[in-house]
């Protein structure tokens, strides 16, 4: 079964940094398209990231120019480097390789 697996958060002050992972082991196919998502407390999940063939990218407005998605070396691994976070950054993160399932998610908290 495969796995989607996210890590890399914690708990940061405002204006910090954190650099999010994920990486689906085992899977043999390349993945081409993914998006990070989020979900803070009490709210809808939103669209955070995407990128596509490794190097085009989109960003939720709220976002842009503070994260950065990115592929990582490795076979289906990526990054979303996130700086400046804002307390509204608090949310659960979640990465999405296309056709592939929902992962844990891994909790970003930003303190004011």
């Amino acid at each position: 079964q495969v796995h989607v697996v996210e890590s890399g958060g914690g708990l940061v002050q405002a204006g910090g940094s954190l650099r999010l992972s994920c990486a689906v082991p085992g899977f043999s196919s390349r993945i081409y398209y993914v998006d990070w998502y989020r979900q803070p407390p009490g709210k809808e999940r939103e669209l955070v990231a995407s990128i596509i063939n490794g190097d085009r990218t989109d960003y939720a407005e709220s976002v842009k120019d503070r994260f950065t998605i990115s592929s990582g070396s490795a076979k289906n691994t990526w990054y979303l480097q996130m700086n400046s976070l804002k307390p509204e950054d608090t949310a659960i993160y979640y990465c999405k390789p296309t056709r592939l399932p929902w992962g844990q998610g891994t909790q970003v908290t930003v303190s004011s």
